[in-house]
């Protein structure tokens, strides 16, 4: 077996020593470190299959016969005298003849080492799998690693040149400046800013740029243009989102929409939420005030009976219960609503006062198999509204209705792009000019130059 040691500073020049002395299909049988250098001992892959299927006639294929020495001395002692019959013509050699029967037993008595058994081909092909799988995951979690290595080179350079490229563009084209700190002032995520502001088209000023930038963000924007086409269609509609995001609220607020369109007969409200204490209560009274029956379900199969009992309503609304965006139960209450024997359409209350990676978080926990739009809540309580705005358009969701208080119904109103775009952009106005400094813009376009989370917008 020709087992080599190939040495060398890194991994990659090792495995490079044993590509050119033993070719790619070399085996790896060991890896490690030493003195500060990478040591790799490998086989040549003839080598390995030599092993793994010996000749038919060799020893390895067949374990040799086993010495039998004590039963081996008495032919050496029965063939001694005849050896030495016609010695007696030569008398001096009779002290030598004599002497030659009494050396034989202590030669037969002397200890023998045993032989060592031979190694079968089922221990060969064990030994060599096992080096091989060993080698294999030691080159496996080598190129992991070094996959993570470019991946974090490619990502510092990939900032440290985004940074470099801001810095150049602060004193040649300062109207991208300056839309890019509206932007961010306005609660818009780095990358959407540095895409958008990458395409804005040549010589124009600041307010032209804002402009053009204001129009883009209004056409991706995706709202309900008209409600007529979710009230008179009806269905089965169920508010969900975290805890304390306004679902019930918003559910009151929808039914009373349905009820002064189609009447009290038409709709049915059911509740989920059997946790919260007074919850199913709170409901109740707005649906006593509406003069509307309320349902209360606890799983699955109480959903799918009372759903069935309703099913002559023409719009049913499920107020769930309020569950973390990193709570198991999330996807358990997916799973209900989407097994539940109906077609219910989920409805996502964002709360427009959270973060935007709480926000990521919301859509990608509660968006299971598709939702059918959003509501953007507690508007009046943002203090900026573009982190909300940026998540609706970066997600694609459709956004329906937008609640700025708890007036039922009056706080509920039609999702009118342009103006939520205006609104975000008006709302720090003031800071936007003080809110980064010149120092800082390379660095936060630097940040969002490797998000990959961003999908494309439209550019009209």
């Amino acid at each position: 077996m020709n087992v080599k040691k190939f040495t060398a500073p890194t991994s990659r020049e090792a495995l490079r020593k044993v590509r050119e002395a033993l070719g790619p299909d070399a085996v790896i049988l060991s890896n490690r470190q030493a003195d500060g250098e990478i040591e790799i001992l490998a086989l040549a892959n003839e080598d390995a299959a030599s092993l793994a299927m010996p000749a038919p006639h060799s020893p390895m294929a067949e374990p040799p016969p086993m010495l039998d020495l004590p039963s081996a001395a008495p032919v050496a002692r029965a063939e001694a005298p005849r050896a030495a019959a016609p010695a007696p013509r030569a008398p001096a050699a009779a002290p030598r003849r004599a002497a030659a029967p009494a050396a034989a037993p202590a030669y037969a008595s002397a200890p023998v080492a045993p032989a060592a058994p031979a190694m079968s081909a089922d221990q060969i092909n064990a030994m060599v799998a096992a080096a091989v799988a060993s080698a294999k995951e030691s080159a496996a979690a080598e190129m992991m690693g070094m996959m993570n290595e470019i991946r974090a080179m490619r990502g510092m350079m990939e900032t440290q040149l985004a940074e470099i490229s801001w810095g150049a563009t602060q004193s040649r084209e300062p109207q991208k400046t300056a839309v890019l700190r509206e932007m961010l002032a306005a609660g818009f995520s780095a990358s959407l800013a540095r895409y958008l502001i990458e395409k804005l088209p040549a010589n124009r000023d600041a307010a032209d740029s804002m402009r053009w930038i204001k129009s883009v963000l209004s056409r991706n924007l995706s709202v309900m243009a008209n409600e007529d086409a979710l009230l008179d269609q009806g269905g089965v509609f169920a508010l969900v989102g975290p805890t304390g995001v306004g679902k019930t609220t918003s559910t009151a607020k929808l039914a009373a929409r349905c009820v002064m369109r189609h009447g009290p007969d038409k709709l049915a409200l059911i509740t989920t939420d059997a946790y919260r204490i007074g919850a199913h209560e709170q409901l109740r009274i707005y649906g006593k005030i509406l003069g509307v029956m309320v349902h209360s379900v606890k799983d699955e199969a109480d959903l799918r009976i009372a759903l069935k009992e309703l099913k002559n309503k023409h719009t049913v609304l499920i107020d769930t219960v309020g569950v973390s965006q990193r709570d198991q139960m999330v996807t358990e209450q997916v799973s209900m609503l989407q097994g539940a024997g109906a077609n219910v359409k989920r409805l996502l209350c964002l709360n427009a006062t959270a973060t935007q990676e709480t926000l990521n978080e919301v859509v990608r926990a509660y968006q299971g198999s598709g939702l059918a739009g959003c509501i953007m809540t507690k508007l009046d309580e943002a203090a900026a509204i573009g982190n909300v705005l940026d998540v609706v358009i970066r997600q694609k969701l459709n956004l329906f209705y937008v609640s700025n208080g708890q007036r039922v119904p009056e706080d509920l109103h039609l999702a009118d792009p342009a103006y939520l775009i205006d609104r975000a952009f008006k709302l720090k106005r003031d800071v936007a000019a003080s809110q980064f400094l010149d120092a800082e813009l390379p660095l936060m376009m630097g940040a969002g130059a490797s998000d990959s989370a961003l999908r494309e917008v439209h550019l009209g």
